[in-house]
């Protein structure tokens, strides 16, 4: 017999059962997500918009300009530099007397400058809540950066040409002195080639100073231009609506997952297989379909008959020579073990194997007793609980199963006064006394859920399985009965899942029929050899048979 373990991880989901838990909870995904539409739509309209105008300015070498080591450019102008002089007090008290405003400093935090790789191209970028100012502090700085950097051209080249003009007039000086000194010396002599080559020096300079002079009062100041003037920006750049309506709707998805999560962490019923697995039962079998019929078993070509002629296979592989006994029991309350047991009853006897099904549900014998005698076509009465309150023999209980001649049912009877009698020594007779007349003994016990009953038969078989029935039973209540069959040894081979069971189980018990003749088999009646408990059932099968 395989080992079975009943560890328990309730917290290892993986993207798949987060996306089953969104597909059963659909309804909640999709109003969450149009609820975070709404928001991400509310956030975006109550945010403040900001226009952006751009004006391009191309620089040029005016007055003292010269590369600064280091710079982005090795060209005469670092437009690194200048990009930061955009934002310079004497700029920004231009820019700001041009637009009338006195902030200064929501000024300055509102201009921006890029450079352009490989240009020399400053891009002085304004931003407002409206377009107009956009547009028009865009304008303002450019003209202010440029009106500064003329207006510092031209204090450089009036400092120059001072500087120069202060040379000018000590050269000349100094010539004056050079001529009056020339007209007393003689000619010829050392001091007067002196003075001569003196003076001619002197007006050398004062020729080039004067040359200088005139370059530097002819020359045009323009430290650039504007070549693309700051245009009407004609949306915002924030709010950013397709971002924030997007991110609107992805908190509303997760949400929606988080509360179905939530809400199925909350919600214990088993859904599907992995909540069975995560429980630490194995699945043998799943019936398909969205409803279980409850008026008769499934046929053998069916999808609910191939489930449980997979799960006979799996019954017969994993049972070790000498075991035969395998009892059903469910997780939840309601008939899940009555149909499972009766429909792995039926897929073992159509192998030809000689089967006996045992309904011991005595416990919810007055809900149960009539589907399972509907779905083999028997007699409800007498049962399992006549048999061990005293009113029939096993005999009597004993019936063919309607169209399987080699499946043998004994229902759980009509007696509700039969707990107890389930821990008797009795039933243990009768188990040992049916393993050693049949291939196979299925036991449907009732749930785990009612009593100790089930705990009590798994102890008399070799293998348990456990029926669970789709959104009715819990999680909980499955690892309690995986949890009962391990304290009394027996083996769990795992779970058969069923779909809804249809309505109208709880159906009223029909009336018993009254007592047939006893027949005579053999010179003697019936009802005298059935009286013996220990009467075995092959000859009571050989006695109906002639």
């Amino acid at each position: 017999m395989r080992a079975v373990d009943f560890g328990v991880d309730a917290t290892s989901y993986d993207l798949n059962d987060y996306l089953a838990m969104a597909r059963r909870h659909w309804w909640i995904v999709a109003l969450a997500l149009i609820a975070g539409l709404a928001v991400g739509a509310d956030y975006n309209r109550r945010l403040p918009r900001e226009f952006v105008s751009v004006a391009s300015v191309l620089v040029r070498p005016a007055g003292q300009d010269a590369n600064v080591a280091g710079g982005r450019t090795r060209d005469e102008i670092n437009l690194d530099t200048e990009a930061q002089l955009v934002r310079s007090t004497a700029v920004l008290e231009r820019a700001a007397q041009t637009l009338q405003r006195t902030d200064f400093e929501s000024l300055a935090a509102a201009v921006s400058v890029e450079v352009p790789a490989n240009t020399s191209v400053l891009q002085i970028k304004f931003s407002a809540s409206r377009p107009y100012a956009a547009q028009a502090g865009a304008r303002a700085f450019a003209l202010a950066y440029l009106g500064n950097r003329e207006d510092n051209a031209k204090a450089g080249l009036t400092a120059q040409s001072g500087s120069l003009k202060n040379k000018l007039n000590d050269l000349t000086t100094e010539l004056a002195k050079i001529n009056s000194q020339l007209a007393t010396a003689r000619a010829g002599s050392s001091f007067y080639a002196t003075l001569d080559s003196q003076r001619e020096t002197t007006v050398g300079q004062i020729n080039q100073l004067t040359n200088k002079i005139n370059q530097l009062s002819t020359e045009t100041v323009s430290g650039g231009l504007v070549i693309r003037d700051a245009r009407l920006p004609g949306r915002p750049i924030k709010p950013n609506t397709p971002v924030n309506i997007a991110a609107g709707a992805l908190l509303g998805l997760l949400v929606g997952v988080g509360v179905s999560a939530l809400r199925e962490r909350l919600d214990r019923r088993v859904r599907g297989q992995a909540d069975v697995t995560r429980c630490g039962v194995a699945v043998l079998g799943v019936v398909p379909g969205k409803t279980t019929p409850v008026d008769d078993v499934f046929g053998p070509f069916s999808p609910g008959g191939r489930a449980f002629n997979r799960l006979r296979n799996e019954v017969v592989a994993a049972l070790a020579p000498g075991e035969q006994v395998v009892v059903v029991t469910g997780a939840s309350r309601g008939a899940a073990a009555t149909i499972a047991a009766a429909n792995l009853a039926a897929a073992l006897a159509r192998t030809g194997t000689d089967v006996v099904l045992l309904g011991a549900n005595a416990a919810d014998s007055m809900q149960d007793r009539t589907p399972m005698a509907k779905l083999l076509g028997v007699a409800p009465t007498p049962g399992l609980s006549d048999v061990l309150a005293g009113r029939a023999n096993l005999g009597e209980a004993t019936q063919r199963a309607a169209r399987n001649p080699t499946l043998r049912v004994i229902t759980a009877g009509g007696t509700g006064s039969a707990a107890g009698l389930l821990q008797s020594q009795a039933l243990r007779d009768m188990v040992s006394k049916l393993r050693a007349n049949a291939g196979y003994l299925v036991i449907e016990a009732p749930s785990t859920a009612t009593g100790a009953d089930a705990q009590s038969l798994a102890s008399l078989a070799d293998a348990a399985i456990v029926a669970v029935e789709f959104r009715r039973a819990l999680r909980p209540e499955l690892i309690d009965a995986a949890e009962q069959l391990r304290r009394v040894g027996t083996p769990l081979l795992g779970a058969v899942m069923l779909p809804k069971l249809q309505a109208g189980m709880a159906t009223e018990p029909e009336p018993e029929p009254a007592p047939a003749p006893a027949p005579v088999i053999n010179g003697y009646h019936a009802t005298e050899l059935l009286h013996d408990q220990t009467i075995l059932l092959t000859p009571l099968d050989e006695a109906r048979k002639e």
